[in-house]
């Protein structure tokens, strides 16, 4: 079964009930080969709410839901598939709040659940970007409320004082391959810019910088290094630019800024992900998006403790 919708009423029309969805789940998860999600027997015995492990070691009992981050779910199937449409086609995303009043469940819910979503985006053990000949650009943001929209009194606190008034900012670094894929890492206080470019960037890549220092060292053990000096007005030399990762980063602004206002360092990398995700598969269609992040959802599960820990 494969979905075949490209807005949201057709969506609804098509996971017209729970059996429906349930069905669809299924087959995205086994593809007809049912699994015991806590042993891994094949051909387990059906059951009236769900399976039962046939391992005589094992024997227990399971819905296609264990293992998935719809487990223990009290949402229907439905209004999880909603979901992932919306936060996964929502160009800059889309708020708890919007997607309480959209789908008719509580905000705590709608958090939690675009949580869980944002956990299926996250890459696993990720591949250096770039290689042999390709371009890869990066650069830092820094995400955070600017200091003159403060109040006079906390402006005042931070004069003379670079660390206070950096507390509520959160620096985010970027690379992205010339018509490729981007990856965002948030940067952590024992971190330094030279070490995430050699984590993220192929050294056979043509690394792309503006002129800040901390490019300088670790351009030269790439197979090339150009910068553009952004304090001249220099944004573009021949080849030389740093303009598709300043457009990625028009986009990740306007999704902090319009969409989500103010996110914690804590869930920062979450959001990272959310935005690289959708970036990725820019040339992909609605539906083909919604299939991709559907197929992602099995052996991930992220708990309400986890999620609000500190």
């Amino acid at each position: 079964m494969f979905a075949q919708f490209k807005t949201l009423p057709q969506l609804f029309d098509f996971f017209s009930n729970e059996d429906v969805c349930m069905s669809y789940w299924e087959q995205v998860r086994w593809n007809g080969n049912v699994t015991c999600p806590h042993c891994g027997s094949e051909n387990p015995y059906k059951t009236n709410r769900g399976y039962k492990c046939k391992n005589i070691e094992c024997q227990k009992k399971f819905s296609s839901l264990v293992g998935s981050i719809f487990e223990n779910t009290k949402i229907p199937l439905r209004t999880w598939f909603a979901a992932i449409y919306l936060c996964t086609n929502h160009k800059k995303g889309i708020s708890s709040l919007q997607l309480s009043r959209d789908l008719g469940i509580h905000q705590k819910s709608a958090w939690f659940l675009l949580h869980r979503i944002r956990q299926t985006l996250m890459e696993i053990a990720p591949e250096a970007l770039g290689g042999e000949g390709v371009v890869v650009e990066t650069d830092t943001t820094i995400v955070g409320g600017k200091t003159k929209t403060m109040s006079k009194k906390k402006r005042s606190s931070f004069k003379g004082d670079r660390n206070a008034a950096m507390a509520n900012k959160t620096a985010v670094s970027a690379y992205v391959e010339r018509g490729g894929n981007i990856r965002f890492d948030v940067v952590d206080a024992n971190e330094n810019e030279p070490d995430l470019v050699r984590k993220h960037v192929d050294t056979g890549s043509v690394l792309m910088t503006d002129t800040a220092n901390a490019y300088v060292a670790v351009g030269k053990e790439y197979a090339a290094h150009e910068s553009v000096d952004h304090s001249k007005d220099e944004y573009v030399r021949g080849h030389a630019h740093t303009n598709t990762i300043e457009g990625a980063f028009s986009h990740f602004d306007r999704m902090v800024i319009g969409v989500y206002h103010n996110i914690s360092r804590k869930h920062m990398q979450a959001y990272c992900n959310e935005s690289a995700y959708r970036y990725n598969t820019r040339k992909t269609t609605q539906t083909n998006r919604f299939e991709d992040t559907v197929m992602k959802c099995s052996g991930v599960r992220l708990k309400y403790d986890a999620l609000i820990a500190k």
